[in-house]
């Protein structure tokens, strides 16, 4: 059974339906603990004190800010709870949106929510109207110690709430902000969403896989000697295209199926390469 994130009520007017969060997605891969390579023991890691000069242990701990060189403030627990805004138990709506204003650049976590029984007609209510009218909510809720903005939408058979950064929380990266623009020939644009149609198709997410931790897991299996060792994968040696008109005509005919493999487009350094060949590793 799935863990409860966060239990308490959505708030519309005056209605007001108790739901429970449960996290939507999680990040899944291959996990290592570090050993010591001498006798394969897992390494434990210690909470150490410089000043007491002894290993304390997690009990003994508080929160202290900083204010200045090895100056904290300490802040218990008990006194952040107080602090707690309404969100805490309540999350009102403040606003609905279009879906398609908001950016997905401040989506963060996404959570199913499920209405508690007393609650269902009222979340059916809000849910239909939503879905109905291709709206948005957007509240505020207090999630580990910390308030914040969320973005409620229809899904399937429910509703899914997105926690979304702050404005400032988006960061300014000059290098993305200042690069120059440069208008493409519409001869090339022409090709290149010619080759992007061919490639489109229905998002079915199940059909993607991560190799890599298959790959992983056949190498930890290989290793207990039940499989096979996983073939190293080949690295592609890339370079900017010079001539685009060339690999975007070269790309589609690829693509069509309707002319056998062609010499590629050349590529910047492709003539240096050609005339010194890369050796094997031996």
């Amino acid at each position: 059974m799935a863990s409860t994130v966060w239990k308490g009520y959505i708030s519309f007017g005056l209605i007001s339906v108790p739901i429970r969060l449960y996290v939507a997605a999680r990040e899944h891969h291959v996990s290592f603990h570090q050993i010591h390579a001498v006798c394969g023991t897992r390494i434990r890691q210690q909470l150490y004190c410089p000043h007491c000069e002894r290993v304390v242990e997690r009990s003994e701990l508080v929160k202290g800010y900083p204010v200045s060189k090895d100056e904290f403030v300490q802040v218990k627990n008990e006194e952040l709870k107080a602090l707690e805004a309404q969100s805490s138990e309540t999350m009102e709506i403040l606003q609905f949106v279009k879906l398609q204003e908001v950016d997905p650049l401040y989506f963060q976590t996404s959570y199913f929510t499920v209405a508690e029984e007393p609650g269902r007609r009222g979340y059916a209510l809000i849910r239909e109207g939503m879905d109905h009218l291709n709206l948005g909510a957007i509240a505020k809720i207090t999630l580990h110690q910390r308030e914040q903005i969320v973005m409620i939408r229809p899904y399937e058979k429910g509703l899914v709430l997105h926690t979304l950064y702050y404005p400032e929380e988006i960061r300014a990266v000059a290098e993305f902000e200042n690069q120059p623009e440069i208008e493409a020939k519409k001869a090339e644009t022409e090709l290149a969403e010619q080759f992007m149609k061919q490639l489109m198709g229905d998002f079915e997410p199940e059909q993607y896989k991560d190799e890599y931790e298959a790959r992983v897991a056949q190498l930890i299996e290989s290793k207990r000697g039940e499989a096979p060792a996983p073939a190293k994968q080949p690295k592609k040696r890339m370079a900017p295209v010079i001539d685009l008109m060339e690999a975007l005509k070269e790309s589609l005919a690829q693509q069509e199926g309707k002319a056998p493999p062609k010499k590629p487009p050349q590529r910047a350094g492709a003539s240096h390469r050609a005339a010194h060949p890369r050796r094997k590793a031996s």
